[in-house]
């Protein structure tokens, strides 16, 4: 089975989340990292969704879920519940185009969850495809340790020199080498050395004084795949 990996906006869209355990309780974390306005349907609540529904950060309504309760949902997640129960929830997600993740079962649901690793901006997803959540959350650890806080502050300061450089810098190519060089490992370090990071014309002379990586291609990360040279016969 083939799964596409994405990220998806969800900050101020409706997410539903059947289930009120430990497994829910993950799904709602890292929802509210997102944003996302979540309502729990359950007729329990772990004390973490409990205090975040005094909270006001989630909705709960707390009984068992109807098909109803999906109405008007961005997403769906089915994380509680016998087996009957879920694949009926399943179904009336899917017949009503919400897009439903099924815990536990993944191939049963339209889309999988990765294993996240979050620095800031930058975010770190591992997946097996549903093969095996153990070893993605595995690789995660070993992520997480290879990629630390120090990464939020950086993805941070990218931001703000890739807004600069489009700003300022009119040429296509130049563009490119200097957004590689601020991201190169060099340019990391001088990004995260900086007090306060330069702005403007300022930001532009910085960056210029980098090296540029050898691995350039002459493409801006997210322009997508060079097409690959035909040889003429």
């Amino acid at each position: 089975m083939g799964w596409y990996p994405m990220l998806v906006r969800l900050d101020g869209r409706t997410v539903v989340v059947i289930g009120g355990g430990r497994v829910a309780e993950r799904k709602v974390a890292a929802l509210l990292e997102a944003e996302a306005r979540v309502r729990v349907v359950s007729p329990s609540l772990t004390p973490a969704l409990r205090r975040w529904a005094e909270e006001g950060r989630v909705e709960a309504v707390l009984r068992e879920a109807e098909e109803a309760d999906l109405d008007g949902a961005y997403l769906a997640f089915v994380a509680g519940g016998g087996d009957e129960f879920r694949a009926r929830m399943i179904a009336a997600a899917k017949m009503r185009g919400v897009p439903v993740n099924a815990a536990g079962e993944g191939e049963e649901g339209d889309f999988l969850t990765p294993a996240v690793v979050r620095r800031g901006d930058l975010v770190l997803a591992v997946s097996a495809s549903g093969a095996s959540p153990a070893l993605a959350a595995r690789i995660a650890a070993e992520l997480a340790e290879r990629y630390g806080p120090e990464y939020g502050r950086l993805s941070k300061a990218l931001r703000a020199v890739r807004r600069t450089v489009k700003a300022r810098v009119p040429d296509p190519a130049e563009r490119r080498r200097l957004l590689a060089a601020a991201a190169s490992e060099g340019g990391a370090a001088v990004l995260l050395a900086a007090d306060v990071l330069p702005e403007g014309d300022e930001l532009v002379a910085l960056l210029r004084t980098l090296p540029v990586p050898p691995a350039v291609n002459g493409r801006e990360p997210g322009e997508g795949p060079q097409r690959k040279p035909v040889d003429n016969p």
